[in-house]
């Protein structure tokens, strides 16, 4: 949180209020003034010489006015030691900034022990600001052994005390996720929405999930969309890209795929995944933006490369068909295993076709096989078919109809009619003992995988 926003927590003017007991009242009061209206050299000429009697409202002024550059030359270090000596007298707003400098390592060293520290003496003075970023460090466990528990209770202070869209928007992650509190969807709903009400873009995007899952909050597609938009407006990836998946599937607004591609093409220049493989299957099919594989090969470029598995998988179907890009064989199925490795069926099924057709390296039967099985395992009706065939033919496995017929039969439950025709038609070179068996072994599979 930058310093200036700290300030506006802080509320300065009520600094007064709060000073050494036999403090010069209107000389801080004239320097108060000088400070807010931006007259920085008046201010300076009351802050500087009570700041050196030992004034601790002065003293944090002249801190902040180092800070900034206000009226002087910014000097970190001087900032930090007139925030020390305002601090050691026991001045909140101090400890507070204090702290922050030892966070950031601006002035002193970063030291996240000593942070926790001066946050520590301001929190336990009631310091809501300070409150909060303890809450944090015992959140990431910065300078404290991590403690979820510890986080919840000082978030929950700050919270009490002013409308800190950080400490709510954590409270409301911990009750989601339980964690240092019982889950609770809907308290988590509560405090996402007391941020997101100030404009919190993270939590904004929190509550839209919660509507979208009807966790806490009925499910209302159209708040979840309402609440995506605000954090998109704002720049938010996630939200952006859950827009566009709503405009995509027509949920909770109309079915528009312009809008879609216009959603996912603003997450996806942030470097978003998510939004960059669908945004390259809209350029694909056309969908809200003009066709071009160029695009679209683009787009899952970008995707594959941050280990997306569907656009690993769609940028090596293009590269062995030489849609968008030169058709290259190898390349095929340099991404295609990428995508196979991570046990996305459909690249395993076309990186078995590559070996199975010899598609850019020698042809290999038991490599697609192993590719085929993969993906079989995984109900992908295609590779159960293949795979029928080879087990018929003996290609990469010992031959077998049992096996054969098997996989035919399981593909052709799932709508393959090829897969059937081939059932069928071996079954008749095949003994009533052989097809009851290979009919217990595809439901024996089917009960195995469907639990």
């Amino acid at each position: 949180m930058p310093m200036k926003r700290l300030l506006t927590i802080l509320c300065l003017p009520a600094l007064l209020l709060l000073g050494a007991a036999e403090v010069r009242s209107a000389d801080l009061e004239k320097g108060a003034d000088a400070y807010e209206s931006g007259d920085y050299a008046a201010a300076l000429l009351e802050f500087g010489p009570l700041a050196e009697e030992g004034y601790d409202i002065a003293q944090f002024y002249l801190g902040q006015m180092y800070y900034e550059g206000e009226g002087v030359v910014q000097d970190y270090v001087q900032a930090v030691a007139w925030y020390r000596k305002s601090a050691e007298q026991g001045y909140d707003n101090a400890q507070t900034l204090l702290g922050v400098m030892y966070q950031l390592g601006q002035g002193v060293a970063q030291d996240y022990v000593q942070a926790v520290a001066w946050y520590h003496k301001a929190a336990e003075r009631g310091h809501p600001v300070a409150q909060s970023r303890l809450g944090s460090t015992y959140f990431y466990g910065q300078g404290v052994a991590q403690d979820y528990a510890q986080a919840a209770v000082w978030y929950h202070k700050a919270a009490k005390q002013v409308d800190d869209a950080v400490a709510q928007s954590r409270l409301g992650f911990m009750y989601k996720m339980g964690h240092g509190v019982v889950q609770d969807y809907a308290q988590a709903a509560v405090w996402f929405r007391k941020a997101a009400e100030q404009g919190d873009a993270p939590s904004q995007g929190l509550l839209g999930f919660m509507y979208v899952g009807g966790q806490g909050v009925a499910q209302d597609y159209a708040q979840a969309a309402a609440w995506f938009r605000k954090a998109a407006e704002q720049g938010h990836a996630v939200a952006q890209s859950q827009l566009g998946q709503m405009y995509y599937e027509g949920q909770g607004v109309a079915q528009d795929y312009a809008q879609a591609a216009v959603w996912y093409h603003k997450a996806a220049q942030q470097g978003d995944a998510l939004s960059q493989g669908p945004l390259g299957n809209m350029y694909f099919h056309g969908q809200g933006v003009a066709q071009d594989y160029t695009q679209a090969a683009v787009w899952f470029r970008k995707a594959a490369e941050q280990g997306h598995a569907n656009a690993q998988a769609l940028l090596g179907i293009m590269y062995s068909k030489g849609q968008g890009v030169v058709q290259d064989y190898v390349q095929a199925a340099v991404w295609l295993r990428k995508s196979a490795e991570q046990g996305y069926a459909a690249a395993q099924y076309n990186l078995g076709l590559t070996y199975y057709k010899g598609l850019g390296k020698a042809q290999d039967y038991a490599q697609a096989a192993g590719w085929f099985r993969k993906a079989a395992e995984q109900e992908y009706a295609d590779a159960q078919f293949i795979l029928g065939i080879m087990y018929q033919l003996g290609q990469g496995v010992i031959k077998d109809d049992v096996q054969a017929y098997m996989w035919y039969n399981l593909a052709a439950a799932q709508g393959d009619e090829d897969a059937a025709k081939h059932r069928d038609k071996l079954a008749e070179k095949m003994t009533p003992g052989q097809v009851a068996e290979a009919q217990r072994l595809a439901s024996r599979w089917t009960e195995k995988h469907r639990k």
